[in-house]
Formats: C-alpha cells, structure tokens, sequence
C-alpha cells in the first residue's frame, strides 16, 4: 500500500521532470501572462533565437498598467501604451492566445482565468505576478513567478523551483454573520504573521473552508502569499465542481466524466503528515481592518489603534504608525477616509460586487469620501453585473463604476492615492507607498469598504 500523500505531494510529483538536491525542474501546465512582467521575457527568446515550447499553453491580456475608465483615448502614459504595443506584438508574432482591451474576456488575469475555465484541478500555473497564488482554490499548484522565470516557461515550458515544505492550516469553528474570506485571511496573518509559511505550500482545510464559495476560497488563497507561502491550494469537493462545469474552456461530455474522476482524488490522504500544522478558530471573528503597513497589523473593527510597545516589533509599529498618521488608541471607529477601491484580484469576482451593491442600494456616499471606484476584475463580472443591475446601485450611490483591470490595488495607472490620502481597500497589500507615493491603506472586505464609504469612516454595514 502506497503512503499517504499530501495534495500538494499529488500534484507536484505528477509534474517533475528533474529533480536535483534542493530543488526540481517541474513542468508547467498553462502560462498566464501579463504586459508588465513578459516584455524582457519575450526579448530573451529572440535574443537566444528561440520560441515557445507549447505556445498553446499561453493565456496573455494586459491588466496592471491600463486604464480603467475613457479606453478610447488611449493609453495613459507612453510606458503603459509600450508595454500594451509590445504584449500584443509578443502575442501575434508567437500565435499566443491573446484578449485584447476591447474583449469582454479581458481584465484581471486571476478573474478570467477561473472563469473560463482555464484554470483546473491537478494542473500547475505559472505567472509573473505574485498573486497567482489565486488559482490554488481549483487544487491547482499556481506559482508566482519573476520575469526571468517568464522566459524560462515560455521557452522550456518548465520551471526550476526549490524544494517546499507543506502546511497545513485548518480553519475551524462557525462563521459568525457580516464575516467574509478576508476577514478570515486577514486575521489568520494578525495571529500567525507574514513569514509564518515561507518555503511552504499552505493548504487550507477544514470546515469552514467547505463552507465557503469559490470566490471565497480564491480570496484565501490570494492572501497565502501574503503569509510567505509560494503556494496556496484547497481540496477538490462538489462546489469546485459545480463551479466549473460548463465553463468554456473545461472538458465536455466523457473527458469531463474522466476529469471529475481524476479531481475527485485531489485531497490529502487521511494519514498524510505535513511538515507544519496549526488551527485557526474563527468563530469569534469581527470585521477586520488593517492599521499599519503590512497586512498582519491588523485588529477588528470595534478595537483601537495598538500601543506599539505591545506589538512583537515595536520599532516596526512605531514606524507604521508614522506613516499612516495615526495615534495609539485612537478607535478604529473614528477614522476618517478620503477614497475608498473595490477591486483587484483578491476582491472583484461578481459575489464581492453583489454584497457591495446590497450595502449601497439607496444610500449615497458620503460627503468626505473624494472618490469612490468599483473596479470589475473582467469584462464579463462588469457585464454580468450590469446584467444584474448593479451598476445602477453603484451609480446612484455615487460610486465611479469602471474597466476591468488591476486598477489603485498597485496604483500603476492613474487611479492612485495622493500624498497623505487615506483609502479603504479591498485589495491584497497596504505597504508604503503600494497605491500612490505617500498613500495610506487599509484593507477590508467589500463588505467594509462598502459601509465605509457611506459613512465616511470606518463602519460595518449593520450601522448605517
């Protein structure tokens, strides 16, 4: 009898084709690419006279450094209009399954991957964006991956990583109502840290997890990166599967029974040993907000502003506390906003934009608030939520309904914070500077940004 593996054991053995002392070459299913990270990547090629192994194998559409509003007059600097002319000239000259601007199937490539099915269980992704950890929720091993790595996939459709360690964190208790997957994510890095699954694959488990949808669980597995782990995946169950059946591009009539067979094996074993264990009770969990510069300063919406002296690197709290302007003590509550972003790849999926639209339907935002942008993370969540008449809400409220794409999460575009500007956001980083030089974030659930931006401060929807 063979011994009990782990998911990501199943996976990543299934993909080696070399392995050395402490690291493998591990071949790479489907290579999703973005105009940022691939220009570099694709002169590499040339200058070494090759092309792409399995060029069929590539997904590319632009998303970080576009705009999301008035497409039609073009890009917003020559940067942004060089990295576009070059993703589209990589893509037509390598025969690279390319969405255009104008494409519906266009946005984030997170969000579009997913829901065209492109992403599967059992297969592995490469892309050259850290939070491509995102596709781990399928029990897919989703790597993030840096421009040099871009070439190497591109050109031997293989990827040298080190050798991982596995961890497992199981969430367990009741989710208590108004509680989302971020507030989960969020207070799992307040108890464990940023570092506390570096060199790990982190698998997610347990009830609460079963519990969740999959834009859920790919909001989880979003933040595993956030925790310093290389991978974040989550075992195949029934939502998994009717997620993804009918999606254009999963397997029809007997190669889908065939996959469903195959997904259905992707789980740990009952016996498997993971190298690191811990559990997470979120039973007792509030809405959570971030204070500081990292993901991990984070507290719930009813406590107040930490003394630094409290924390486990107070020169780090001192320093956060600077940058953002804020006081110890000072309630969670009583902090005022100046912008407030729904979107990014953590929380732009049509479910995050029907809980905002269930906060927001016949309120306004408030006063303060200097701008308020809901970014869709595809073309098809805008239609779709457009469909639905959720940008109706979204307009009548005030809100600044906009394009797909990466938008303030990295503030690349235009849609960025100003120096000293305070911003509410459902995005994946609040480090200095991360939407706009000087720019102050926090981070929160839809939910939150929501009820915030009617309020003006922080708020839960529950209050207004």
């Amino acid at each position: 009898m063979s011994a009990a593996k782990t998911l990501f054991e199943k996976i990543w053995q299934r993909h080696i084709v070399a392995e050395h002392e402490t690291s493998v070459l591990l071949y790479i299913d489907k290579h999703l690419v973005n105009e940022v990270t691939s220009p570099q990547a694709f002169d590499g090629l040339r200058a070494a006279g090759r092309k792409p192994w399995r060029s069929q194998s590539v997904l590319a559409t632009a998303d970080h450094n576009i705009p999301t509003f008035n497409r039609q007059a073009g890009m917003h600097n020559a940067t942004a209009q060089a990295q576009l002319n070059a993703l589209e000239h990589n893509c037509d000259e390598f025969d690279l399954h390319y969405y255009a601007l104008n494409d519906v199937r266009q946005g984030i490539l997170h969000v579009v991957a997913p829901e065209l099915g492109e992403t599967l269980p059992g297969i592995t992704i490469a892309c050259g964006d850290s939070h491509t950890t995102t596709h781990g929720a399928f029990a897919a091993l989703a790597f993030g991956i840096g421009t040099s790595d871009v070439e190497q996939v591109l050109a031997t459709q293989s990827l040298t990583i080190p050798k991982l360690n596995t961890m497992q964190v199981q969430l367990t208790g009741r989710i208590p109502d108004g509680i989302y997957a971020k507030d989960i994510a969020l207070a799992f890095l307040r108890e464990f840290g940023t570092d506390c699954a570096t060199g790990h694959a982190l698998e997610f488990s347990g009830e609460v997890v079963s519990k969740l949808s999959m834009e859920g669980r790919m909001t989880l597995c979003n933040m595993a990166t956030e925790a310093g782990a290389r991978v974040g995946i989550i075992a195949v169950d029934d939502v998994t599967i009717n997620y993804l059946k009918g999606r254009p591009s999963c397997p029809q009539g007997h190669d889908w029974d065939s996959a469903v067979a195959y997904w259905s094996t992707l789980h740990s074993d009952e016996h498997a040993i993971f190298d690191r264990h811990v559990e997470f009770d979120v039973s007792h969990l509030s809405p959570q907000v971030t204070w500081g510069t990292t993901p991990s300063m984070t507290i719930g919406l009813d406590e107040c502003v930490p003394d630094p002296q409290t924390a486990k690197d107070p020169d780090a709290a001192i320093r956060a506390l600077n940058y953002m302007g804020l006081t110890a003590g000072t309630a969670m509550r009583d902090i005022v906003l100046d912008k407030i972003f729904i979107g990014s790849c953590t929380n732009s999926r049509i479910e995050d934009l029907r809980v905002v639209a269930q906060v927001v339907k016949n309120r306004k935002v408030a006063a303060n608030i200097r701008q308020a942008l809901i970014v869709p993370g595809s073309g098809s969540v805008k239609k779709q939520a457009e469909e639905e008449g959720l940008q109706d809400i979204f307009l009548a409220a005030g809100f600044q309904w906009r394009d797909a794409g990466c938008s303030m999460c990295l503030g690349m575009n235009n849609d960025s914070l100003s120096e000293g500007e305070r911003c509410a956001s459902t995005s994946n980083r609040n480090f200095e500077g991360r939407q706009g030089r000087g720019g102050r974030s926090h981070l929160v659930s839809p939910a939150i940004a929501a009820a915030t931006a009617i309020a003006g401060h922080f708020a839960a929807p529950g209050e207004l």
